[in-house]
């Protein structure tokens, strides 16, 4: 793992792999660069990747307080230290950390985005008012994957994704990662979306939904189609939140086709 220093002074490492126009990864809530681990023989045949550990996790370093606009200068510090404009790929909470870098830096050159937890008029689901409480009390005991099938309960994941989601070498950063989960929730939740700021954004941007996604996510997807100048939609068909994981060859598709079109 690479490291660089962000404005913070907090260290954030990356893997940096393959060969060809860079392409840096985001990851979402609770995981670490080992998200896109299964995806990297593809991906680097096209690009030199850079898997980024959010900070907080993996080798990289972390500050309190927690702050969500720190991780935007984190993201814009990972791309303005390649030698030449970037693609930016950012998935869930990473995706909203991508955003918001793409106006601090002048460095990229295209921005995909995977369903970020930016919160609209749609309603969220009815979790219990005490949930936090009972996340953390988890979290204090030691009981982080008890945690993470507690939570995938409440988002009603199908039983044949979460199997699949447990059998891969990546759910193990889920359970080191889950420490991250309280404060990217309410990170989220006090994410203020303002579609103005992103009027001037030049940006190329591929925004991508699964069709089976909850209400939630595809209001977002559809808030950031009316705000982003330049973008175009990919609806990943059968898919939720996790299709790099549940069909990693439509999700590379996407990908690999949107970032190497000139």
């Amino acid at each position: 793992m690479d490291h660089l220093i962000s404005r913070d002074g907090t260290s954030i490492a990356y893997e940096r792999s393959g060969a060809g126009p860079p392409l840096v990864l985001i990851h979402g809530t609770g995981i670490d660069h080992r998200q896109w681990t299964s995806l990297l023989p593809r991906l680097r045949q096209y690009f030199t990747v850079y898997s980024v550990d959010r900070r907080g996790r993996g080798q990289s370093g972390d500050a309190q307080p927690y702050a969500i606009e720190r991780e935007f200068d984190d993201v814009a510090g990972v791309v303005d230290a390649a030698s030449e404009p970037v693609n930016l790929f950012g998935h869930s909470y990473g995706a909203i950390c991508s955003l918001e870098a793409a106006l601090v830096t002048t460095h990229i050159r295209k921005l995909g985005l995977y369903e970020p937890p930016i919160y609209t008029t749609v309603e969220l689901p009815a979790y219990p008012p005490d949930l936090l409480r009972e996340i953390n009390v988890l979290l204090e005991a030691g009981r982080a994957e008890e945690l993470l099938l507690m939570l995938n309960e409440l988002a009603q994941t199908p039983t044949e994704e979460l199997e699949l989601i447990r059998s891969l070498p990546s759910w193990q950063a889920r359970v080191q990662s889950a420490h991250t989960i309280p404060r990217e929730m309410i990170g989220a939740r006090d994410y203020a979306f303002d579609p103005t700021r992103l009027k001037d954004l030049d940006t190329p941007t591929l925004l991508m939904v699964g069709s089976n996604s909850p209400p939630w996510y595809t209001a977002a997807v559809d808030a950031l189609r009316v705000a982003v100048p330049h973008n175009r939609v990919a609806t990943l068909s059968g898919q939720q939140h996790e299709a790099m994981e549940t069909a990693p060859e439509l999700f590379l598709r996407e990908v690999i086709s949107f970032f190497r079109t000139p």
